[in-house]
């Protein structure tokens, strides 16, 4: 399992662009993690699934009312990671009202969850392979706090608890 102090993982997120600018094309477009994390500190908090009740009523919605708090904090970009796919994804940030606020990171085959050894199975829900909660701060690739979730819980992974460790760094 990733650890403080661990890189991220190398590979690929996909993101749905709503409009095109910055070399990104409208539509999913693929990010380069060591790339897209180079230079910049990310909260970044990862979670098992789009549109679903805990997902969709607290944790995104709290990163975005954080949003102007994490900025001044130092925080470059919010992330929020999902095994779900980019178009799915784009949908969520819509509804949530995430536009240059939160970065929905689609991890469609799990490969970015595989990679940090933070699973969930949820196969017997019909749900397969997810992510488990978590949020972590990331500076320049790096690990500097990790929250992970219990199995159910939502206690630590959320916007209030990155803002207090941004301001702890």
């Amino acid at each position: 399992m990733i650890k403080v102090g661990d890189k991220l993982p190398s590979g690929n997120l996909q993101e749905f662009i709503e409009v095109e600018g910055d070399g990104c094309s409208v539509g999913p477009n693929s990010f380069d993690i060591h790339k897209a994390a180079s230079g910049k500190t990310i909260a970044l908090f990862a979670l098992p699934g789009a549109f679903t009740p805990t997902c969709s009523a607290k944790h995104v919605p709290g990163y975005v009312e954080k949003f102007d708090e994490l900025k001044s904090a130092g925080v470059d970009e919010i992330w929020c990671v999902s095994v779900n796919d980019a178009f799915v994804m784009g949908a969520w940030g819509r509804d949530q009202k995430t536009a240059g606020k939160v970065r929905m990171m689609a991890d469609g085959s799990g490969d970015f969850a595989r990679a940090t050894g933070l699973t969930l199975d949820l196969t017997a829900r019909g749900m397969g392979l997810r992510s488990n909660r978590y949020s972590m701060l990331v500076v320049d690739g790096v690990v500097k706090a990790l929250n992970v979730e219990a199995p159910g819980k939502f206690e630590v992974s959320d916007a209030g608890t990155i803002l207090s460790q941004c301001k702890g760094t």
